[in-house]
């Protein structure tokens, strides 16, 4: 229903990710106090290859020149903010993302911890299916699956705040669609009981809908596979899947409190309402606190607890 990131539909295009790469410019990247600091630094610093960095850095992957560059990042910004007013803004983003503290050798620690949490409510939640839904209920395997998906999603996405590189960046952003459809997937089965085999028309509507949402997923992976790695396309395409579940989920609420007048029958369509305001961060963009904690990261900290609610 939300960032709850089917991809296994085009886990054979893992491999190709490697050659499709996508580096973004940003406005530290031109700054000509930061194109000479990594420059200065690569040439004191790496004639002897990787061997000055220490180890956990290094099984990070992390590389001399990448060293350098964020490094240097600190370097100018420190510099900008000892220097410039705080209302000119004088901390910038370096290739796309603002210039975060690293912590064991992690990019964006927060974000890693805060994904971890999520996995860590699938993971419980999962075990609350097992418990408390038997084996023989038709809803169960769905259930399920949304919970291996979770998983599965917020892994990835520790991966990819871990060490932000183009492969793991595919994989999250492969994930989060699929996460997003199979919300959507889930609403559809779930409101209209396509679980169940009777009456006739509902196990052929299964299965035209399980097709529909697999190649529309098999497309999207595609496309920015092969075509372009569009991030505005990505955003438009999750945004309206969501949008559409949301509505799902809400209209699904009011019908069935409005039938039975408990509480619990209203819960979807709370959740989808948090689950909006946790989004609504991302419009909140800011560079992070401390170097640590940013909107992005505080949007996976807001979906912690619908995670864990959505299981009760």
């Amino acid at each position: 229903m939300y960032r709850v990131r089917v991809f296994s539909s085009c886990l054979v295009l893992l491999a190709l990710a490697f050659f499709v790469g996508q580096s973004t410019a940003s406005l530290g990247d031109h700054l000509p106090d930061f194109k000479e600091c990594v420059q200065v630094c690569k040439t004191e610093n790496c004639q002897n290859g990787n061997s000055v960095l220490p180890l956990h850095h290094r099984l990070l992957l992390w590389t001399c020149p990448a060293e350098c560059d964020y490094t240097c990042q600190h370097v100018i910004t420190d510099k900008r903010v000892s220097r410039d007013p705080p209302m000119l803004t004088p901390v910038v983003q370096f290739h796309g993302k603002w210039p975060f503290r690293r912590i064991l050798g992690m990019q964006e620690p927060f974000s890693v911890l805060f994904s971890f949490l999520n996995f860590a409510a699938h993971w419980h939640g999962m075990s609350r299916i097992q418990e408390t839904i038997p084996a023989w209920h038709t809803l169960r395997p769905y259930y399920m699956m949304f919970g291996y998906i979770g998983l599965a999603s917020w892994t990835f996405s520790m991966l990819f705040h871990t060490r932000d590189f183009p492969i793991t960046e595919k994989l999250d952003y492969w994930a989060a669609g699929a996460s997003v459809l199979y919300g959507l997937y889930l609403s559809v089965v779930r409101i209209l009981r396509l679980d169940l085999e009777q009456p006739q028309y509902r196990p052929t509507l299964r299965r035209f809908w399980t097709a529909l949402c697999l190649v529309l997923y098999t497309l999207h992976v595609c496309y920015l596979t092969f075509w372009s790695w569009d991030y505005t396309y990505n955003m438009i395409a999750n945004v309206v899947v969501g949008i559409i579940q949301n509505v799902l989920w809400t209209g699904f609420s009011i019908f069935r409190y409005k039938k039975y007048l408990k509480s619990w029958t209203a819960w979807p369509g709370m959740i989808v309402a948090w689950i909006i305001l946790a989004m609504s961060l991302e419009l909140l963009d800011f560079p992070p606190w401390k170097g640590l904690i940013d909107a992005h990261s505080l949007w996976h900290l807001g979906t912690v607890v619908p995670t864990a609610w959505w299981y009760s």
